[in-house]
């Protein structure tokens, strides 16, 4: 299965066409299916650019040098709102692009009455400003647009129908993604860091216990294949979820057992599933916490056991329901 730097993508019942190069399936793209369509979590900071009309920091944001072909989506809605092709370098600080997907983005006059504003036609949110006549590139047009107000869609899922998101932590990453990306259903998998306190962290420095990250599998799958629910208990009987800050040989924060829910319908399940190992008399560790930003790990660590060609060492499947 290849693997893209996947960062931070967030999508759910996400009723997506493929983009296309004409105007008439781009139209299409820019509204979600929104009869079951749930908002997702904003973090503090995500809340103060996307509702409350901030600005995040210049060459800080996780997209502003990103350059992986794909779809740019709208953080708190999934819509689509600008190709990775319109996407150029101006040195702004911020990510650019010279063109939207038709109809995904709205300008607006800003309250200083001098610069317009873009937010996403879909659900409104805060996306930066639109600034024209600099000359960058033929299209003379530049949207600058705050990486926290993004979600990036990797092309290679880019076809994919209909995607849900999941993000689970259950001990050493590597089995956890070895085992969920063996599902039917799954469509991709990554592993990174996710709960801590740093930006952008490294290995070494989760492993010093400083950062409060955790080992952590980013999924997507699609539910019309496999559902959350048994995505999820796939999830409690490839580890110990009775375990704290360990599984098996692995001791540490970094190795907790914890669900990073995308919306209540995830919450829910969990909850309900683990409800129902108590019954069954199991004292689950499991934490349940909204999902924050996740970080790709480095390239070493992604397929780690099918690049060593080797079974893994510290997970295995118990059937628990």
């Amino acid at each position: 299965m290849s693997k893209y730097n996947f960062l931070i993508v967030i999508l759910l019942f996400l009723g997506l066409n493929a983009c296309s190069q004409n105007n008439a399936t781009n139209n299409q793209n820019t509204k979600l299916n929104t009869d079951n369509m749930h908002f997702n979590k904003l973090t503090p900071e995500e809340k103060q650019v996307i509702l409350n009309k901030g600005t995040e920091m210049s060459f800080t944001g996780q997209y502003y040098n990103y350059q992986e072909d794909g779809t740019y989506l709208c953080k708190q809605c999934n819509a689509t709102l600008y190709k990775s092709s319109d996407k150029f370098d101006s040195h702004c600080g911020w990510p650019s692009f010279d063109d939207e997907i038709e109809g995904a983005v709205t300008r607006t006059t800003d309250a200083d009455g001098h610069r317009t504003e873009i937010t996403c036609t879909n659900c409104g949110a805060h996306l930066g400003h639109v600034f024209e006549g600099e000359g960058y590139t033929d299209k003379n047009t530049r949207h600058c647009v705050n990486s926290i107000s993004l979600n990036f869609m990797p092309v290679e899922i880019q076809t994919q129908q209909k995607l849900e998101r999941a993000i689970y932590a259950a001990g050493c990453f590597w089995g956890v993604e070895y085992y969920m990306q063996k599902e039917n259903g799954v469509v991709s998998t990554t592993v990174g860091y996710i709960g801590g306190t740093t930006k952008n962290p490294t290995y070494q420095e989760v492993c010093s216990h400083k950062t409060g990250h955790v080992e952590a599998v980013e999924v997507y799958f699609n539910p019309d294949i496999i559902s959350y629910e048994k995505l999820t208990k796939i999830f409690f009987e490839l580890h110990d979820p009775t375990q704290v800050d360990r599984q098996g040989p692995d001791v540490g924060e970094q190795y907790r057992s914890e669900i990073f829910y995308m919306n209540d319908y995830q919450k829910q399940i969990a909850e309900d599933l683990i409800q129902q190992l108590e019954a069954k008399g199991f004292k689950v560790a499991t934490k349940l916490t909204p999902a924050t930003e996740f970080y790709p790990a480095e390239d070493y660590h992604q397929d780690y056991y099918d690049h060593k060609g080797s079974l893994p060492y510290c997970h295995f499947r118990t059937q628990r329901f």
